[in-house]
């Protein structure tokens, strides 16, 4: 292993290679490499790549090497995070690709707006700004609305719509607007497709409308204030 940033290695003290790697895992929106001692906890935020290549990838804030590979972590605006942890600890909702029958009882306890309760990664893990949008689009629903607000009918829409838009980002290797790779270095392509996020002003791709802006949480939020209701 090989630190260049002084602050990761704060966040990687006890991890003392060479170590075993057992498995790795998304959970939320954390990458996990389960060791033989211990969890090494990558969380990528909006800018930070994890590539996989025979060389260290040029400006890597960490250097891990396997056998044959070595893996890059980078970050040019260092909102990254690598951390160390003996025994994982992450305090995450459920997954939104698994069983979502629970989620009906969920919304009725809150009466937060909808986009800021998706956004809660202890109500539902894994789900970012941009999937929020374009989730609450397909479902035809405005994210100002409190959870407990929906009716039957558009919980169930939401059911539907969460898998979808997450697979189909999936299919298409994510989101990138500007740093954001997948392990080969690649970008995604799921921008291509954005029905509302960051389109403000432009028409609605349902009804024409225009694409509306606000904040919300502190948070750029982008829908159609006709076909979201």
């Amino acid at each position: 292993m090989e630190v260049t940033d002084p602050k990761l290695r704060r966040c990687l003290t006890g991890l003392r290679l060479p170590r075993r790697v057992e498995g790795v895992w998304r959970r939320g929106k954390y990458i996990v490499f389960a060791l033989d001692r211990g969890f090494l906890v990558f969380h990528l935020r909006m800018t930070g790549q994890l590539v996989l290549g025979e060389e260290p990838a040029e400006g890597a804030r960490a250097v891990f090497r396997l056998e044959g590979w070595v893996l890059s972590f980078l970050d040019r605006r260092r909102l990254a995070t690598a951390e160390y942890m003996e025994a994982l600890d992450l305090e995450l909702g459920p997954e939104p690709l698994g069983d979502l029958s629970w989620l009906p009882a969920a919304l009725r306890q809150s009466r937060r707006p909808i986009k800021l309760w998706l956004l809660d990664q202890r109500k539902i893990a894994g789900i970012g700004n941009i999937y929020v949008a374009e989730i609450l689009f397909a479902a035809g629903i405005d994210p100002r609305r409190p959870a407990n607000s929906l009716r039957p009918e558009e919980v169930q829409r939401l059911v539907r719509a969460i898998p979808t838009i997450l697979k189909r980002a999936l299919e298409h290797r994510g989101t990138t607007f500007s740093d954001y790779r997948d392990a080969a270095g690649a970008p995604g392509e799921f921008q291509e497709l954005l029905q509302v996020y960051q389109r403000a002003g432009e028409p609605c791709p349902r009804c024409g409308a225009s694409v509306q802006r606000i904040e919300l949480g502190g948070r750029g939020t982008y829908f159609c204030s006709r076909c979201q209701k």
